[in-house]
């Protein structure tokens, strides 16, 4: 795959902003010195976090505008991201910024109502697609590599009002968004995301509600979504593999999230490992394979006949769409946070729809691990190590590169010694730069993307 042993490490960004705070914070630099020459560090945003400037030059609304507009009551400060970090007009002061941390990689998001404002390509903003090329142009001259994710959660409201990814319509939809942005931006970019966190816009957005676009169709409408979400990246690459790679010869993935899930026992082992296909297999066999995971398959048409469906909840892929799926990534990807301990339960009851009682597992967390700002955030060092090595077992020796990883801190501030600390890992059980090492020896072509200052 052409890197070698070199590990890509991204941390999350929400702001790219300077402090003037103590001189003990502003003089400490972390210490590079145990990181191989190979290791790239970087900082990610996503559009709807930074770039503010909602209604701006022409960009239509997407449905995280809406939701938060209209049902302001979902954000628990009832924040929204009108302004955000302003970076649609602070992007160079932003970059000078990375460039100043020294980062080599920035990962960000293109906001697809912003350079087609209801979504389709009759309707083309080019003062949305003069931003993109400015910010990737300035990147450039500042010698920061651009890694582009084509969707990150903000679909345009007008196509949410046709279903959204509920409707199989979105697979064309946004296979033009992304050949739009592979012909305007791809002799600038060599990394592209197609869609992050399929996860969380499907359980999130389509499970349970807590995210945008809100809707409430757990066990159903997110399989549905989940679906057309593979398919809509799958068509994605293969425009990218056929139009595209031969004279841009970029490489281009689908990043998907997960949380490390450790078995309580040695007996909940199997309780765990099915966790563990219920979010990342749920997503990387797929691509890997050209279907879902086998133990998905069987507990949710078993569960589906319980309850009196009359075929499984989960849609399948018919034969053609498994050939289209299969092998459909240049790299594996992963964001990862956090880990939870599992603990196998008793058959849950049927009668409620639920992908969390397809699985059908107890999770929990040790009180005795470190909080970080988020109640669920634990700080847990070795489960990062214990997921990428189950990554390497599970799906053999691909590349894998870490495109979000990072620590909320408590205190919001910038001078923020929770993240120094989470870095530097100065806590048991393992230093961070002798983690990774040591999976870059035992996995010799893992790639991570972490950043050095979040």
């Amino acid at each position: 795959m052409g890197c070698g042993r070199a590990v890509f490490i991204f941390l999350s960004l929400l702001s790219l902003s300077t402090s003037d705070g103590d001189d003990e914070f502003r003089n400490y630099q972390i210490s590079r010195k145990r990181f191989p020459p190979e290791f790239k560090f970087g900082v990610a945003t996503c559009a709807y976090q930074v770039e503010g400037a909602w209604n701006e030059d022409g960009k239509g609304e997407n449905i995280w505008d809406t939701m938060t507009h209209t049902r302001p009551e979902m954000i628990i400060d009832r924040s929204n991201g009108d302004v955000a970090s302003d970076s649609y007009h602070k992007y160079k002061h932003d970059v000078a910024i990375m460039k100043k941390v020294g980062v080599h990689f920035y990962r960000f998001s293109i906001a697809w109502s912003r350079i087609l404002p209801d979504g389709t390509l009759a309707n083309i903003n080019q003062k949305g697609i003069d931003y993109y090329m400015n910010l990737l142009q300035e990147l450039h001259r500042n010698g920061i590599e651009p890694m582009v994710t084509i969707y990150h959660w903000d679909l345009p409201t007008a196509l949410q009002n046709q279903g959204g990814w509920m409707n199989n319509n979105i697979v064309g939809w946004f296979t033009d968004y992304a050949r739009l942005c592979f012909q305007l931006f791809g002799p600038l970019v060599k990394h592209w995301a197609t869609i992050n966190e399929p996860k969380q816009i499907c359980h999130a957005g389509y499970g349970i509600g807590i995210g945008a676009p809100g809707i409430t169709s757990g066990g159903l409408g997110e399989y549905l979504c989940a679906k057309y979400v593979l398919l809509a990246h799958a068509s994605a690459y293969h425009v990218y593999d056929k139009e595209f790679r031969p004279s841009q010869q970029g490489k281009i993935t689908i990043v998907l999230d997960s949380d490390w899930y450790e078995p309580g026992t040695p007996a909940d082992e199997a309780a765990a490992e099915v966790r563990r296909q219920f979010v990342y297999g749920m997503y990387a066999n797929p691509i890997i394979y050209g279907n879902w995971p086998q133990v998905m398959i069987d507990r949710v048409a078993i569960r589906s006949q319980l309850e009196h469906f009359n075929r499984s909840r989960l849609p399948d892929f018919s034969p053609y769409q498994q050939r289209l799926l299969k092998g459909t990534f240049d790299y594996l990807s992963i964001n990862h946070y956090t880990t939870y301990m599992v603990s196998a339960i008793p058959e849950p009851p049927v009668g409620h729809a639920s992908w969390d009682l397809d699985a059908g597992v107890r999770l929990w967390q040790k009180p005795e691990w470190e909080t970080a700002a988020i109640d669920w955030f634990k700080v847990v060092p070795w489960g990062f190590h214990k997921l990428l090595r189950w990554m390497r077992t599970t799906y053999g020796d691909h590349e894998i590169y870490v495109t979000e990883n990072g620590v909320s801190d408590r205190t919001g501030e910038l001078d923020d010694f929770d993240r120094i600390s989470y870095y530097r890992c100065l806590a048991p059980p393992t230093n961070i730069s002798a983690l990774i090492q040591k999976i870059s020896r035992e996995t010799p072509r893992t790639h991570s993307i972490f950043n050095r200052k979040a």
